[in-house]
């Protein structure tokens, strides 16, 4: 099997490109091979799809990330998570109909798009460290617009019955040639709907717009291994859509707070540990807590040094693109009591007279 393409060489971009050059790079490759400027060429359809396979990975912040890190590897079979997967144009066309919307104003080449769909929402949510480590499930409340309950979405009140929008035929688009491309524009009388309702018959609950602004609950499963800016999409939770058409996404952007112990480092997890001078000139076994609540056990060799680090395997952050964790660092702090006992300053009074006098770096 040929070795796949490097998705920013597809596009053309570089790998600190950011979201708007790559948006920009991607629109210029989707007029360049779109099918309907190549009619009947299966390798430019190729091509297309191709180039919409690297737009979906490195638009998305969760999957570029994973893709910088393990490149079509992270997206193939065995992997955690596969890449984009269209059963036909349609499918392709349906997934990135913001960006067709734009260029070609529905699929292109007279085409006309279903009006309507509901519009995406973000959601800012902040969690801890201990939640982005555990994975949680959280409940959040998000404003958006619903069907009105009086009318159910028709706009109008009970016993009339829209009607067939006149400018648009009640297609809801109305279009324009502009060279060898159509544009479907939203037809600006029904506002997409392709139905109107006269004003006496508009129900009085929404004036019409057969939708209203509510507040809606909605569960959110945050998996383990979350980091600030991990996206989450909650399919069919944004706007609901005109005319019964499909509601839009939710998308959920994470940020998880500093803590005050641990510090973190990609998947790995840095903590300071005090140890005293007993055994840090001895060693010994101190416990570590871990993020989860829990201790752990680990061996301080003799002669340890204030600032080295001990690695504890495996109980750092679950990776989120796969099996396994990372580690926990413990950082030796060391403790020097304040107070002591008769019988304890007597005893580093002795091991001080068997000490050789420190001299000074020169």
């Amino acid at each position: 099997m040929a070795a796949k393409t490097d998705f920013y060489e597809l596009l053309g971009v570089t790998r600190e490109a950011d979201a708007a050059e790559i948006k920009k790079a991607f629109r210029k490759q989707a007029l360049q091979y779109h099918p309907d400027r190549n009619p009947g060429d299966k390798q430019a359809e190729e091509m297309f799809k191709q180039c919409a396979e690297a737009y979906d990975v490195l638009s998305d912040t969760e999957k570029r990330a994973r893709y910088d890190r393990y490149g079509h590897a992270a997206f193939e079979s065995g992997g955690s998570g596969s890449g984009p997967a269209y059963g036909n144009m349609d499918d392709l066309f349906s997934h990135f109909g913001d960006i067709f919307g734009d260029i070609f104003g529905g699929r292109g080449g007279g085409g006309t798009r279903k009006p309507g769909r509901g519009a995406d929402l973000r959601y800012d949510l902040g969690i801890s460290l201990e939640d982005a480590v555990a994975g949680i499930r959280r409940e959040i409340n998000i404003p958006r617009v619903e069907a009105c309950g009086t009318c159910q979405g028709s706009g109008a009140k009970p016993g009339a019955t829209p009607e067939p929008c006149g400018q648009c035929g009640g297609r809801g688009q109305v279009s324009t040639r502009q060279g060898p491309f159509v544009f479907a524009v939203t037809c600006p009388n029904c506002q997409g709907q392709g139905r109107t309702v006269r004003a006496q018959n508009r129900c009085g609950d929404c004036a019409g717009a057969g939708q209203k602004r509510v507040e809606r609950k909605v569960t959110v499963k945050i998996p383990a291994g979350v980091d600030t800016g991990t996206r989450l999409r909650v399919a069919g939770e944004g706007e609901k859509g005109a005319a019964n058409q499909p509601s839009g996404d939710l998308y959920v952007v994470l940020s998880v707070q500093p803590h005050e112990v641990y510090q973190r480092d990609g998947d790995d997890l840095h903590r300071e540990v005090d140890v005293d001078v007993i055994r840090a000139v001895l060693g010994g076994v101190i416990d570590v807590p871990l993020i989860d609540g829990t201790v752990e056990k680990i061996k301080i060799p003799a002669g340890i040094q204030p600032g080295e680090q001990i690695r504890i395997r495996g109980r750092g952050v679950p990776h989120l693109s796969g099996s396994g964790r990372g580690d926990q660092f413990a950082h030796v702090r060391l403790r020097v009591p304040k107070k002591l006992t008769d019988k304890q300053r007597e005893l580093f009074e002795k091991l001080d007279a068997e000490t050789p006098s420190p001299v000074a770096n020169g």
